[in-house]
């Protein structure tokens, strides 16, 4: 490593105040994987709207934002934090009070509640995917600012900051999101802001007006939404993918799960759209700077923002600037991490695994806690693995969303909202959904690329609603219990039968 810098020497700290305060909330878990996994749903507005800004706001949307715009014009990067932030205003208005009521661990709690064990087993497999995508940009974009800053070997950067998110996920699980966002996201948000102001205020010696005449033709008009050979159909693909797709997302549902109460839930989606919404115009404008400062053509579009943090800017916003994207990045790698390990251990050992192809008692909660935490590990190591191989930070966050748009989101909406939806019909729209998606990932050609996102969702909702009516006499939205659009968790049901005070997913209670 080179002499470290005062660059070095911030950004040090700031890993170290992570990791002290992170690993510090394992004494909230106390021995509970419902507080390990939803902090024992128990969190007020201002934790729930912090921490669905800082799932929204990270290394993807931040550092991957300004490497997109810098390559591809304004809308290619500025789509992540709006699609991100259309979603979090669904969640508010339609989502998150119905979720909330359900008192579940996971999402996927909420496919099997509805639609049984495929689909539960289906759904969770698809959203872990998704998530060790979303982590692995999320991992990357640490290793690309921890290189850059520490004068160190990308590999050993990017396994520095994954390891200390590891440690403290692995601690205080929800807890240490909480705990760990609350400083590291304000940072950021003011960070971005400090940054875009010190160059559009000419503090930098050039005339804001200069650096945006300096911009190529397409790279700031609306081009990037109305015409197809400047990215349009990318662009909206990828507000759609985030704004509807990002819906059927464990790290966001997690933090829905968590709010004390359904109001606070939806209202906290609310504010972490508007906090979403504030870094639009400071990181996407960041890769148009870029561009005067660096000149195009540079080797890695990726290095574009530490780049500017540490040679182009006084120290104070340079510093803040590069903790800010690196609490980021590491704040949604916490709760995606714990997403992952949360439904691989409940939904699919516990549930699928262990009771239905075993025949087995699930674990109790002593187990189901640890075999959460021991699969962080291997969760760490395969994103990890993926962002070393292919460390693409903002195309990973729209490819990590693409993946449950397709299938998962029509089983969620309508599931939701028609009482007439069922077991066939979800089953059908999750495997045909997504299998459309991957062949058309590799028959759409280049010039088309974004309509192969547009097409799978629609085709699901249409399936889901045609097997849905199709099947009604056999499976007439009824499952277990005889409970109409519900079934219960059966750890948390007394004598395997007593459904008084659980609520259906269309808002009613039982009993």
């Amino acid at each position: 490593m080179a002499e470290l810098t005062g660059y070095g020497i911030a950004v040090i700290a700031f890993l170290g105040l992570s990791i002290v305060v992170g690993t510090l909330t394992v004494k909230l878990v106390k021995r509970s994987s419902k507080r390990y996994m939803v902090a024992g749903k128990s969190l007020p507005l201002a934790f729930v709207g912090t921490m669905l800004a800082a799932q929204s706001i990270d290394g993807n949307s931040s550092l991957g934002n300004v490497s997109l715009v810098y390559q591809f014009g304004f809308w290619a990067g500025a789509v992540i934090p709006i699609g991100l932030a259309v979603c979090l205003i669904l969640t508010g208005a339609f989502y998150g009070k119905r979720l909330n009521k359900m008192a579940m661990l996971t999402l996927p709690d909420f496919y099997y509640r509805r639609f049984g064990n495929g689909a539960e087993g289906i759904s969770g497999v698809l959203m872990m995917i998704s998530f060790i995508v979303l982590v692995a940009g999320n991992f990357a974009a640490t290793g690309f600012i921890l290189s850059t800053v520490l004068q160190i070997d990308f590999f050993w950067a990017m396994l520095i900051g994954s390891i200390i998110v590891l440690v403290y996920t692995f601690a205080g699980g929800l807890f240490s999101s909480a705990y760990t966002d609350i400083f590291q996201i304000y940072l950021a948000i003011g960070a971005f802001w400090a940054a875009f102001i010190f160059f559009a205020a000419g503090f930098a010696g050039v005339d804001f007006g200069v650096i945006l005449g300096n911009a190529p033709a397409g790279y700031l008009d609306l081009s990037g939404l109305t015409d197809p050979a400047n990215g349009a159909y990318v662009n909206w693909a990828s507000i759609a993918a985030l704004g509807l797709g990002d819906i059927v997302a464990l790290d966001f549902m997690e933090r829905v799960f968590a709010a004390k109460d359904p109001k606070t839930a939806s209202r906290g989606a609310f504010w972490g759209a508007g906090l979403t919404l504030l870094t639009v115009i400071p990181t996407s404008m960041m890769g148009i700077i870029a561009l005067y400062f660096l000149g195009p053509g540079l080797a890695d579009p990726f290095t574009a923002y530490p780049d500017l943090a540490i040679n182009h800017m006084p120290f104070a916003i340079g510093a803040a600037l590069l903790m800010g994207v690196l609490g980021a990045s590491m704040s949604t790698a916490n709760g995606g991490l714990l997403a992952i390990s949360s439904v691989m251990s409940r939904n699919i050992i516990q549930r699928d695994i262990m009771r239905r192809i075993m025949k087995r008692p699930g674990m109790n909660d002593k187990k189901l806690l640890m075999t959460t935490r021991i699969f962080t590990i291997p969760m760490m190591i395969a994103a990890f693995i993926l962002g070393y191989v292919l460390p693409q930070p903002g195309i990973y966050l729209v490819l990590a969303f693409d993946i449950v748009f397709a299938g998962a989101w029509a089983p969620l909406t309508l599931g939701l909202f028609w009482k007439k939806a069922n077991m066939p019909a979800a089953i059908a729209s999750l495997i045909i959904g997504s299998a459309i998606r991957l062949v058309l990932f590799f028959v759409i050609p280049v010039d088309l690329a974004g309509i192969d996102t547009m097409i799978p969702p629609p085709i699901s909702f249409a399936i889901f609603i045609g097997v849905a009516l199709a099947t009604q006499k056999k499976y007439p939205g009824e499952q277990r219990h005889g409970v109409v659009d519900y079934v219960p968790p059966e750890e948390d049901v007394v004598n395997g039968d007593d459904l008084k005070g659980y609520v259906t997913p269309s808002g009613g209670k039982v009993g």
